[in-house]
């Protein structure tokens, strides 16, 4: 496939991304307002059997039987990775992320936005063991809530800046998924890994053999996500690999120039107004229901939830604004058009906004009060990083000629 084909390829599908993304993004706000509404008003009761609802799937001698908080969380997230992982394999093969130049700006800021967090965190709770297993909450940005706020901007937002959020926050994801991996898993067991394992082990060979249709694939992917269920392993992390397996094109690819899309972009497309209409919107309502009846002021001033908010409205800016400016200060590195160290400050605000995946890296963190507390921390969080960051874009991002 010609090189400016694919170059063509990749800019439609991140508009395409963008624009779902914002729109999604209004969606996941409007949900998590209405589970907290539910949470603190005579629903109560409704939306805490919602959550608790079991459900239970019977297939042979297997049996899974958990609440329905636990299925969306477990089940209906490993999706939303999947889809996290159709898009960093499309983007590292033939989308913004292809390419030492292109990704060194992106990789350096989220790196340090992570970093930054975690370490403002800990300086919070350094002395609590178990407030500590949370260190990672802070450390996420929540693409679609993000660009949300930024579509309210309207064309005051220069392209590039829209490009350089959504590129940090792909590979934030990338640095929450090892995370996940790496630190939240327990238990675990050979047998169930074994399976795991063999699953994989046949995706990859499907893929090495040129194997293009979608069904074989995403059928092992059922087998990888029970057998991770089962392992001790966050089951999400199914989606991860999964998604990875997918034959995508690229130009060493033998897939025919008529193909119109490649088996990774068809599923991408079809996953992505679902996870960005139903899947998160739902986690959102799901896991931000919040019952602020029973708040006093301390326990907002609580170091658990001080140290979220400390690492995501202070820590991600200054991690983000700092590797940007090193960089520039190094040379060789272009910040995007129309950004400048205003322009990046206000980015890097908007960064701050963690909501899905910090509520998700809570969930697993916490099993008691403190858990409650990390909500707390998160929302409070996430709001003030985007009343902040679209405040400050307000004032120092000049007007633009929509038609330009």
């Amino acid at each position: 496939m010609a090189p400016d084909s694919l170059a063509t390829r990749a800019l439609n599908a991140l508009a395409d991304f963008l624009r779902l993304e914002a729109a999604g993004g209004i969606v996941l706000i409007a949900a998590a307002a209405l589970a907290l509404l539910c949470a603190n008003s005579p629903l109560e009761e409704f939306y805490d059997g919602f959550r608790e609802l079991p459900v239970a799937v019977v297939f042979g001698d297997l049996r899974i039987a958990k609440p329905l908080l636990l299925w969306i969380n477990d089940g209906l997230m490993a999706v939303f990775f999947l889809l996290v992982s159709l898009e960093i394999k499309r983007e590292s093969l033939t989308g913004q992320l292809a390419g030492r130049d292109r990704l060194l700006l992106p990789m350096a800021c989220a790196c340090a936005g992570v970093a930054v967090p975690a370490l403002l965190f800990t300086a919070f709770n350094r002395g609590d063991a178990a407030a500590m297993r949370g260190w990672a909450v802070p450390t996420a940005t929540d693409i679609a809530f993000a660009l949300g706020v930024l579509s309210l901007l309207g064309s005051r937002v220069p392209s590039g800046m829209k490009l350089l959020l959504s590129t940090i926050a792909v590979v934030d994801d990338l640095v929450a998924i090892l995370i996940i991996a790496l630190f939240y898993s327990h238990g675990l067991s050979p047998v169930a890994l074994a399976w795991a394992g063999a699953a994989l082990a046949t995706m990859l060979l499907l893929n090495r053999r040129g194997i293009t249709a979608l069904t074989p694939y995403l059928l092992l992917g059922v087998v990888l996500w029970t057998a991770l269920l089962k392992s001790g392993v966050h089951a999400t992390l199914a989606g991860v690999a999964t998604g990875l397996m997918i034959p995508h094109v690229d130009r060493r690819n033998a897939i025919p120039d008529e193909v119109e899309h490649s088996p990774l972009e068809t599923l991408e497309h079809a996953l992505h107004p679902w996870v960005a209409y139903a899947i998160l919107p739902l986690f959102a309502f799901a896991n931000a229901g919040l019952a602020l009846g029973g708040l006093q002021a301390s326990d907002a001033l609580a170091a658990l939830p001080l140290g979220i908010v400390a690492g995501l409205v202070l820590g991600k800016p200054v991690g983000i604004v700092g590797a940007a400016w090193a960089l520039r200060r190094i040379g060789g590195v272009r910040w995007p058009d129309g950004m400048d160290g205003r322009a990046m400050l206000g980015l890097g605000m908007l960064c701050g906004i963690g909501f899905t995946m910090s509520l998700f890296i809570a969930s697993l963190a916490y099993t008691d009060v403190r858990y409650e507390e990390a909500v707390l921390g998160v929302l409070a969080a996430s709001v003030c990083a985007a009343i902040l960051g679209m405040l400050w874009l307000r004032a120092v991002l000049p007007r633009r000629d929509a038609t330009r």
